[in-house]
């Protein structure tokens, strides 16, 4: 299994863009920084678009791809719950504010949207996908990606402390995960349901407790400013759980 960062930020600039993750050059994770990150082309190849929750800079370019399949005149599956589904129809895509691809053409709508149950399987090109809850300011699913062979990653989208229900639910050998802010900040992280280095390593200290190892964690969703006290304080995480954790960034490619 191929991962791929395509936006690995919470802010968008000329260097950084925003959350979204290609899986295998099929799958996408999120669409923050999706079609500004792939060519028409590389778009074509997609399969499904998996989306964690329904804030703006999660779902952003999905307008944008919907555009480019439709004058292409195919077609692309998107997977979410409920709730982003009423954010996509009522708004970004409301026929309004842009042309309502969740039902046109009428013939044969270029987003076919299906609507996830958490911890309900689903079967997608040859994937296993596992949709979990995960603890955010508005009710959100991390997803864990299993290939054929029985690989298996997790991404968990925006999330705070109180994974320990996600944690029993998934297996994985890579970790995909945020932390919006640093250590000054976890005030901060526990109102709002974002994390920090310190909420991080509570996390995966519990994590170790309730499955016994620490898949390798790669860390997104940095907010660029702290970025530089962030990576020192993942680092020093690092070396306390004696375990790979490391800052994702904008083409970074991982295997497993």
């Amino acid at each position: 299994m191929k991962v791929q960062i395509l936006g690995a930020h919470n802010c968008e600039s000329q260097n950084t863009r925003l959350v979204s993750l290609l899986v295998d050059d099929r799958l996408a994770l999120d669409a923050g920084g999706l079609t500004s990150s792939l060519s028409f082309p590389a778009q074509q190849q997609l399969k499904a678009v998996l989306l964690t929750h329904q804030h703006y800079d999660h779902i952003r370019d999905i307008p944008a791809l919907a555009m480019n399949f439709y004058l292409s005149r195919t077609a692309i599956d998107v997977y979410a719950t409920s709730l982003v589904y009423d954010a996509l129809s009522t708004r970004l895509l409301d026929g309004k504010f842009y042309p309502n691809f969740l039902a046109r053409p009428q013939e044969k709508p270029t987003i076919k949207f299906t609507v996830v149950e958490p911890l309900k399987p689903e079967r997608i090109d040859g994937y296993s996908v596992l949709p979990v809850p995960v603890s955010h300011s508005v009710p959100a699913v991390g997803y864990q990606i299993t290939s054929a062979d029985g690989k298996a990653m997790f991404y968990t989208g925006d999330t705070g402390p109180g994974l320990a229900e996600c944690w029993q639910q998934i297996s994985p050998r890579l970790l995909i995960i945020e932390v919006t802010a640093s250590n000054r900040f976890d005030a901060f992280g526990r109102e709002s349901k974002h994390l920090t280095p310190n909420l991080l390593k509570e996390e995966l200290l519990l994590f170790r407790e309730l499955k016994g190892y620490l898949p390798e964690v790669v860390v997104v969703h940095m907010s660029p400013g702290l970025e530089a006290e962030i990576q020192a304080e993942i680092a020093t995480v690092a070396k306390e759980l004696n375990s790979p954790i490391s800052l994702g960034y904008e083409g970074r490619q991982l295997s497993l």
